[in-house]
């Protein structure tokens, strides 16, 4: 048997953690939302992965499946989705939770060259008026910066967002959501619910502040 030494069995570590998750290059990455690695608190809502094989469900859903022009064919959406607009009822730890990674945690292994400050940008559907908010997190912290990611522009197809939803502007300050990557290597990009229903196909994070991604954007 071959015998290697610790150098050797910590770079074929590290080669092996690489092929089996993102790598961000050139100071950007994009990630497929149903390839999460895990999911947690779980119990009340949950995400499902969908695609036009995804054979009919009973859960309660406000829309229909939105496959086409999906990334890859797929996309996750946080069921059951009790609350598409404001005339249903709003039940706080239940459809609603402005609490970030107390709902429907997602976690995505990253390994990163680049450290330092990142744009995120989420590619979401929505159909209705609360259906199209999201939260954003890195190592199981949860900062100020990448919380209540909104979109309300372009319903009833793919968009991008990368906006912020504040008291003065529900629907979000454009280009603000932000995640601080502190040093080269493995981190753990995390999404949780805020909104019920809410469906995501990509998300993508760049340190360029004036990228706009466009259609599926496969870099």
């Amino acid at each position: 048997m071959k015998k290697y030494g610790l150098s050797a069995l910590l770079l074929l570590a590290s080669l092996q953690i690489m092929a089996n998750n993102y790598v961000e290059k050139n100071g950007i990455v994009t990630i497929e939302a149903e390839d999460f690695s895990t999911q947690i608190k779980d119990d009340k809502r949950r995400w499902y992965k969908f695609s036009a094989s995804t054979p009919p469900h009973n859960l309660t859903d406000s829309d229909q499946p939105h496959s086409y022009n999906a990334s890859q064919g797929g996309y996750i959406e946080l069921l059951p989705d009790t609350r598409a607009n404001h005339s249903h009822a709003l039940i706080r730890g239940e459809n609603f939770t402005n609490k970030a990674g107390s709902m429907a945690v997602l976690s995505y292994p990253v390994y990163f060259n680049t450290p330092g400050t990142y744009y995120v940008w989420a590619r979401a559907y929505s159909t209705g008026s609360e259906d199209n908010g999201l939260h954003l997190g890195i190592n199981n912290t949860w900062p100020a910066s990448a919380k209540r990611l909104q979109l309300c522009k372009h319903k009833h197809r793919w968009t991008w967002s990368s906006a912020q939803r504040t008291k003065e502007n529900h629907c979000g300050v454009p280009n603000t959501i932000t995640l601080k990557v502190p040093s080269a290597g493995m981190h753990t990009i995390m999404v949780s619910m805020r909104e019920d229903g809410f469906e995501l196909d990509k998300l993508l994070l760049t340190t360029d502040k004036d990228y706009q991604p466009k259609g599926i954007d496969l870099l």
